[in-house]
């Protein structure tokens, strides 16, 4: 999921700053859920929107926040496997990475809701 600010936005959990972030990269987070808790890697993109996905690349465990990405992909830097962001899905044949929900808030704050 690709989301802008949102006014008055108080659903998900606030994980940072969307300052925080640097346009072009990703950041790894620890977002709590009802049954413990998940390793989401939020990504800023240049244009300003966010993207949020599994922190852990499905293939061997790699740190999905730590690729590139571009528009709508982002790139595992162990093998170089490939993420639509938007849908989850493997563009180079693995198993699929969860979509969570992301938005900004109004002063920068970027939540992160698991799916």
């Amino acid at each position: 999921m690709t989301a802008t600010t949102t006014s008055g936005t108080t659903a998900g959990v606030r994980v940072a700053a969307l300052a925080e972030i640097p346009p072009g990269e990703g950041r790894a987070y620890v977002v709590p859920t009802g049954a413990g808790e998940v390793q989401v890697a939020v990504f800023h993109h240049r244009d300003g929107r966010v993207s949020a996905v599994d922190a852990v690349c499905p293939h061997s465990g790699g740190p999905l926040a730590d690729g590139q990405i571009d528009s709508c992909v982002v790139v595992c830097p162990l093998h170089l496997n490939t993420w639509d962001l938007r849908t989850g899905a493997s563009t180079s044949g693995q198993a699929p990475v969860r979509v969570h929900g992301v938005a900004v808030d109004d002063d920068g704050g970027v939540r992160v809701t698991p799916r």
